[in-house]
């Protein structure tokens, strides 16, 4: 009669601490956020709570012209037997704002082959005010042949560049490297778009 006593007495203490570590880890997860919440030390507390207007409360890039808009001319000329061509002939941006415009270049050969490409501006005073963050006429590539690639050219106009200009032509000349490399185009002398790509 004492074993089973004991043995019932020894499960009810079990039930009783089983439902006390259940209660404990149900209530970590809120009681952890409280903490942290309060230390500070996990930002992501502050940033899982719902703050009505949170997102409306962001600032405006002040730094974009909406006042003007500006319309870019993209352009290419190939010396040598490849295709290069711009995916888009214009785009119209504000000055300020960021955007990306894709080259596309085939190497056509039948061998491999490195090359790089030589940007120009028209008119000439844009260029101070072009700005490239990412370009591939930064770096030399070489392609395998018939090797297809797309490239990027990420730039923002400054604000501070003339109203009186309302067009920019951004011209590339891609050239092979290790042969004689091609003085770039001068910039009032760019070729307009739609004469440049491809051969």
């Amino acid at each position: 009669m004492n074993l089973r006593y004991e043995n019932i007495r020894m499960l009810g203490k079990l039930a009783v601490i089983t439902a006390v570590m259940f209660a404990f880890g149900y209530a970590l997860v809120p009681l952890y956020n409280a903490i942290c919440e309060m230390t500070g030390i996990n930002v992501l507390a502050l940033g899982d709570r719902n703050i009505p207007g949170a997102i409306e409360a962001l600032p405006a890039n002040t730094q974009v012209d909406t006042s003007r808009t500006i319309t870019v001319e993209f352009d290419a000329n190939s010396r040598g037997p490849w295709e290069f061509r711009p995916a888009q002939r214009s785009l119209q941006v504000h000055p300020g704002e960021l955007a990306t415009v894709m080259y596309e270049f085939q190497n056509v050969q039948n061998r491999r082959m490195s090359a790089q490409a030589i940007p120009s501006y028209a008119p000439q005073q844009a260029a101070a005010h072009f700005n490239k963050l990412q370009c591939f006429c930064f770096n030399q590539y070489t392609l395998a042949p018939g090797e297809k690639k797309s490239w990027p050219v990420v730039f923002v106009i400054d604000p501070k560049l003339s109203r009186d200009v309302k067009t920019i032509t951004l011209s590339y000349t891609f050239f092979e490297v290790g042969g004689k490399t091609p003085a770039a185009p001068l910039a009032d002398a760019a070729t307009p778009v739609g004469n440049g790509a491809g051969t």
